[in-house]
């Protein structure tokens, strides 16, 4: 009878071992893995814990929402604490770099470097999809981020525009909108004290006021670059916990991961 219930037991195991191998890794390894940086934004709060346009940073300040809104369309996220290289690159389909550290944010700035460039550059020509979100002067460090910017023939101008006192939520308001799918069906967002772009070549705009660019985006090789000038649909405003409810930066929260990960190489 042992010897049975051994045998039983060594049965199960094998078939389970068996559906792993035949139905769950190959889901796993199809699905999309979204690595959002912490490297080069770097900060801390004031217990000395990582905060600030992070997956695991719930706060107001946290891109949690965000983060959610990836996994429901059944991506992985990672965070990179190091800085980017071939062998981690290789291991993403979307990378995001927001607000690279000042060194009024940090006292050694881990700044985005030749190296990185190349690696990064490599990465996005072969199918990868690269996210930059600055920020406005003087809130983001826009050297270094524009030497990789502009391997895209995008460069991000030293500039706070879109500025907003108080509530007055409309002094943030952008109402007008190209036909780009990260705006099919919005009518109205918000961003606030934003960075503005100088766009050649290879780059083209996808929204712009009065002329001034505020997104842009690059196809270059396979891969594809996207660029906005805020850190943008973090907790604070992606939803109506502040807004009011004529904003739309949730539709075109959804709109923007669903552009992004269509995109990725593993949807293609």
């Amino acid at each position: 009878m042992k010897n049975f219930i051994k045998r039983q037991s060594i049965f199960s195991s094998l078939a389970t071992a068996m559906f792993l191998m035949l139905f769950v890794s190959p889901l796993t390894s199809n699905a999309q893995v979204v690595g959002l940086d912490n490297w080069y934004n770097r900060e801390t709060n004031a217990k000395g814990q990582p905060f600030h346009y992070l997956w695991t940073d719930t706060e107001n300040s946290g891109y949690s929402q965000w983060g959610e809104l990836f996994t429901k369309r059944g991506a992985i996220l990672s965070t990179l604490e190091s800085a980017a290289t071939a062998k981690n690159l290789a291991k993403l389909d979307v990378y995001i770099i927001v607000d690279p550290d000042t060194t009024t944010e940090s006292k050694s700035p881990n700044y985005i470097l030749a190296d990185d460039i190349r690696a990064i550059k490599k990465w996005v020509e072969k199918g990868g999809v690269l996210v930059l979100m600055a920020n406005d002067a003087p809130n983001c460090e826009f050297t270094h981020l524009n030497r990789l910017a502009t391997e895209f023939g995008i460069y991000f101008n030293h500039v706070s525009l879109h500025p907003v006192l108080n509530r007055k939520w409309d002094m943030g308001a952008f109402t007008s909108f190209p036909d780009h799918p990260i705006f099919k069906g919005v009518s109205k967002i918000y961003m606030k004290e934003i960075s503005s772009f100088q766009l050649k070549s290879l780059a083209k705009p996808i929204l712009a006021e009065n002329g001034i660019v505020f997104m842009a985006e690059s196809k270059v090789g396979k891969g594809l670059v996207v660029a906005i000038g805020d850190p943008w649909i973090y907790n604070e405003y992606i939803d109506h916990k502040f807004l009011p409810t004529d904003f739309e930066n949730l539709k075109a929260a959804m709109n923007f991961t669903e552009y992004l990960t269509r995109n990725a190489r593993k949807s293609k």
